[in-house]
């Protein structure tokens, strides 16, 4: 194999790499749980940039499921932000399947 193809396919794939990472700023995803008594919104990076509470759930009586309810809905919203970023990175990168590493 030709070097400098291998480097040209270096600086695509770093290319590519940038491309996605400002995309995952831009993804936004939902999760909910009890109804969507919770929902959390998680942007492509994990981070927890919205949280909504139908006002019913908030009882201080019952603060421990409020709190399951949380995490429940906080874990649905990481699924869907993984869903997107495989979305997104399968057709930047050609395909290539990212769950093969872990992604």
């Amino acid at each position: 194999m030709n070097p400098f193809d291998l480097l040209k396919n270096t600086q695509q794939i770093k290319e590519q790499s940038e491309k996605l990472q400002k995309e995952l700023e831009e993804i936004r995803a939902e999760g909910s749980s009890g109804g969507r008594m919770v929902t959390v919104t998680l942007n492509g990076k994990f981070q927890m940039t919205d949280i909504k509470l139908d006002p019913i759930c908030v009882d201080n009586r019952d603060v421990k499921m409020l709190e399951d309810l949380i995490v429940a809905a906080h874990k649905s919203a990481v699924d869907n932000v993984q869903e997107k970023i495989k979305e997104k990175s399968s057709s930047l990168l050609g395909g290539i399947d990212l769950g093969q590493f872990g992604l």
